[in-house]
C-alpha cells in the first residue's frame, strides 16, 4: 500500500469542512482529490463501485438521490457526477440540517451542468486541487515559505540550498506531480503516467465531458499547439493556424468549444493579464498566458522526454515556467491568492503577479538560468518604477507598488539582492 503525502490542499479541506455545508473538490484526473477527501470522511459512497456491482443502481439513485446520504458526516460521494441528482439532494439536505462539514464531493466533473438544478451558492463550496507541487511531493524541501515571504519579507533566506539537480528537474518535468507515480518503481513507469493522461484526454474525456462527440486526433494536435505556445500569448488565430491540417477544427467557434471542453477536464488553465493603470489601456497587453495544469501535459503533447528537454533548452525554459505556474498556483491557495502576468507592447514583462486579496502583489520573473537572473531583476525594478512614476503624476489613486519581486530560478542558492529582490530556486520554494 502506497503512503499518503501530505498536501497543501489537506489544511484547505479543513477549513471549508469547517465553513460550509458541503465541499465539492474539482480538478485534474489523477491528482489526489479522493484520496484526499477520503481521509477527511467519517463516511464513503463510491458511486463506480456500486454501479459495478448492479447497473439498476444509477436507476434507483436517481429516483432517489436522498437515499443516498445516510451515514456519518463528513460523508465523501465519490464519482457524485454519475448522479448529478445527488448534487441538489446535498444542497437541500444541508439547508435542512444548518450544519458545516456535512458532505465531500469528489469526481471528474464531466457532467452537464444543465442537469443541476440549483448551483448550490452559500452551501456547496468549490475548491481546486492541482496535481503534486514540487514541495508535496518532496523534491523542494520548502525552506523558503511563500506566505512567510509575504508576511515577513524582511526574514533572510540565507543558507537554504537546492539539492535538485539540472537533470532531476527535467525529470520532474516530464513526469508531472501526479501522486501515483511517485509510487513506480521505474523511470519509464512513472514518465508513461503522463503519456497515458495524455491519450485518456484525446481518445475518451473529450468526448465524454459534456456529451459532444469529438475528434481525438484533433484534439492531440491542438494540445500540441498549445503546449507549443505554453507561457506564451498566443491567440487563437495562431493556435487554429498549427492545426489547420485537420478539417475538423477549421473556425474559431469550433475551436472555442474545443477549449471550453479541455478546461472543463482541467486540462489547460490560462493565466489573465494583470492590466494596473500604469500605462495606456492599448499598452498593455490583455490577452490570456497560455498554461496547463501540469507541465507534464506539455512534455507529453509535444512527445518530449528528459534527455530530449535537456538538449532543447528554449523548450525547458517554456516547460520550467509552466511548473513554477503549477506550483505557485498551489502554494497560494492558503493565502486566497490568484496568479495574473504583467507584459507591455514594448517588451516589458513579469512573467507572473501574485495577488492577495487584501491588495499585497508580487512580481514574479522565471529564470531556468542563473545567466538570466540580471536581466529579470531589470525587468522587475522597471514596473516598479512605471507604479512610481504614475504615483508621482497624481492623476489618479496612487497605486501600490509590489510588496516582493521574486526570481524563481532552476539554480542552487536563494538570497536577497541589494536592491531587495529575492532569487529562490523552485527546489526550496514552498508553501
Amino acid at each position: 500500500m502506497t503512503r499518503y503525502m501530505k498536501r497543501i490542499a489537506d489544511e484547505e479541506l479543513d477549513f471549508r469542512l469547517e465553513t460550509f455545508g458541503a465541499v465539492q473538490v474539482e480538478g485534474p484526473k489523477w491528482s489526489g482529490k479522493t484520496t484526499t477527501a477520503e481521509r477527511k470522511a467519517k463516511s464513503i459512497l463510491k458511486l463506480q463501485e456500486m454501479v459495478d456491482e448492479d447497473a439498476s443502481f444509477i436507476n434507483m439513485a436517481k429516483s432517489r438521490p436522498s437515499s443516498l446520504l445516510s451515514g456519518l458526516k463528513p460523508r465523501l460521494l465519490d464519482e457524485w457526477q454519475l448522479v448529478p441528482a445527488l448534487r441538489d439532494a446535498v444542497r437541500t439536505d444541508v439547508d435542512k440540517n444548518h450544519s458545516p462539514g456535512l458532505y465531500i464531493l469528489t469526481g471528474s466533473n464531466s457532467i452537464n451542468e444543465e442537469e443541476v438544478k440549483h448551483s448550490g451558492i452559500g452551501r456547496i463550496t468549490r475548491m481546486k486541487m492541482y496535481p503534486m507541487a514540487l514541495a508535496e511531493s518532496g523534491e523542494s524541501s520548502g525552506q523558503v515559505s511563500l506566505s512567510s515571504l509575504f508576511n515577513n519579507p524582511d526574514k533572510g533566506i540565507a543558507d537554504c540550498i537546492s539539492t535538485l539537480s539540472i537533470e532531476e528537474l527535467a525529470f520532474s518535468i516530464c513526469r508531472g506531480g501526479w501522486p501515483y507515480s511517485l509510487f513506480l518503481n521505474s523511470d519509464k513507469s512513472k514518465l508513461y503516467i503522463a503519456k497515458d493522461y495524455l491519450n485518456g484526454i484525446c481518445n475518451i474525456e473529450i468526448s465524454t465531458v459534456d456529451g459532444v462527440r469529438r475528434d481525438g486526433q484533433s484534439t492531440r494536435l491542438l494540445l500540441r499547439s498549445y503546449a507549443r505556445h505554453v507561457s506564451e500569448t498566443a491567440t487563437t488565430t495562431t493556435i487554429l493556424r498549427d492545426i489547420d491540417t485537420r478539417p475538423v477544427i477549421k473556425s474559431e467557434k469550433t475551436l472555442s468549444e474545443y477549449l471550453t471542453a479541455l478546461e472543463k477536464l482541467f486540462v489547460i488553465e490560462d493565466v489573465p493579464a494583470w492590466c494596473p493603470a500604469i500605462r495606456s489601456k492599448t499598452a498593455i497587453r490583455s490577452g490570456v498566458k497560455r498554461g496547463f495544469t501540469d507541465p507534464s501535459i506539455a512534455a507529453a503533447a509535444l512527445g518530449l522526454g528528459p534527455e530530449a528537454l535537456l538538449k532543447d533548452m528554449r523548450t525547458f525554459g517554456f516547460l520550467f515556467e509552466s511548473l513554477v505556474l503549477r506550483d505557485i498556483r498551489a502554494y497560494t491557495q492558503l493565502l486566497d491568492g490568484h496568479i495574473a502576468y504583467y507584459r507591455d507592447r514594448y517588451g516589458l514583462e513579469a512573467d507572473y503577479t501574485i495577488h492577495l486579496d487584501d491588495g499585497r502583489f508580487a512580481l514574479v520573473e522565471c529564470k531556468l538560468g542563473t545567466h538570466q537572473i540580471d536581466q529579470g531583476a531589470e525587468n522587475l525594478k522597471k514596473i516598479r518604477d512605471l507604479i512610481r512614476i504614475a504615483n508621482e503624476k497624481k492623476s489618479q489613486a496612487p497605486l501600490r507598488e509590489p510588496d516582493l519581486m521574486i526570481i524563481i530560478t532552476g539554480g542552487k542558492y536563494a538570497y536577497r539582492r541589494d536592491d531587495g529582490i529575492y532569487v529562490i530556486p523552485i527546489g526550496v520554494l514552498g508553501p
